[in-house]
C-alpha cells in the first residue's frame, strides 16, 4: 500500500462524506489499484447495497488518488480532475455494506489533459462493475 486511508484526502479533492476510496494500493502510469470498504452510512448506499453510481465514483476517485500520487512523486501538486464521460458500463453485481471492493484502473489513451481509462471493481474475486471513463485533468 502506498497511501493509507488516513492520508488519502491529501491526494484527492473529495471530502467526507463523499470519499469513496480507502487505500491506494499501487499507482504506476500503466496501472492503478485501490480498495474501499462499504459502510452503512455511505451516501450512495441504498437498502444495504452500494449503488452503481458509487462504484463508478470509486473508480473515478481511484484515478484521482493515483494521478495525485504520481503528480506529487514528480514534484508537483495534485490536480483536479472531472469525469467527462462514462461508457461501456457492465454491472454484474452490487456489493453489500461491509464488503471491501478492490479496483484496478488501466489508462488506455491520453490526449493532452484528457485520459481514457478502463476500470474494473471486484469483491472476493467476483467482478462487480467494469466501465470506461474519460477523465479531464485541470492544467
Amino acid at each position: 500500500m502506498i497511501v493509507a486511508k488516513d492520508a488519502i484526502t491529501d491526494f484527492i479533492p473529495h471530502r467526507p462524506p463523499f470519499v469513496m476510496v480507502d487505500n491506494l494500493i499501487s499507482a504506476t502510469r500503466e496501472r492503478f489499484e485501490s480498495d474501499f470498504t462499504v459502510t452503512s452510512d455511505n451516501v450512495l448506499v441504498r437498502d444495504g447495497i452500494f449503488q452503481e453510481t458509487g462504484l463508478i465514483e470509486h473508480i473515478a476517485q481511484t484515478c484521482a488518488a493515483s494521478f495525485g500520487y504520481l503528480d506529487r512523486k514528480a514534484g508537483s501538486e495534485p490536480k483536479i480532475g472531472f469525469i467527462g464521460a462514462v461508457s461501456k458500463v457492465l454491472v454484474t453485481e452490487l456489493p453489500p455494506v461491509g464488503g471491501t471492493i478492490r479496483t484496478v484502473v488501466t489508462p488506455l489513451h491520453q490526449l493532452g489533459n484528457i485520459y481514457l481509462v478502463k476500470g474494473e471493481s471486484s469483491l472476493d474475486g467476483r467482478i462487480l462493475l467494469g466501465c470506461e471513463l474519460k477523465i479531464v485533468v485541470s492544467e
